[in-house]
């Protein structure tokens, strides 16, 4: 069901840059201080790979408060969504 109004993009997109993994083997702040996680979030501003919320220290969206970096895809194997923290939505 549409509403008539267009959808408006994200302004948050333009934080977005072309980045690499950080940590490609897990949680950055998970591996330094020997957590665990559920699944991980690469930040697309500066690559820092963090925790998602269902995990205990939720580090991708501490990262994202902490620096500013409003927008995360999931870094789990065949999934290619994204999440802007700032809006609470799909990017």
């Amino acid at each position: 069901m549409t509403t008539g109004m267009p959808l408006r993009p994200d302004p948050h997109v333009s934080f977005i840059q072309d980045v690499v993994p950080r940590t490609p083997q897990g949680c950055e702040d998970c591996l330094r201080i020997g957590s665990p996680w559920v699944h991980l979030r690469l930040c697309l501003t500066c690559g820092h790979v963090g925790c998602c919320d269902s995990s205990p220290n939720r580090h991708a969206r501490a990262h994202a408060g902490l620096v500013g970096h409003p927008i995360v895809q999931s870094f789990e194997p065949g999934e290619d969504w994204r999440w802007c923290y700032v809006d609470e939505a799909l990017v």
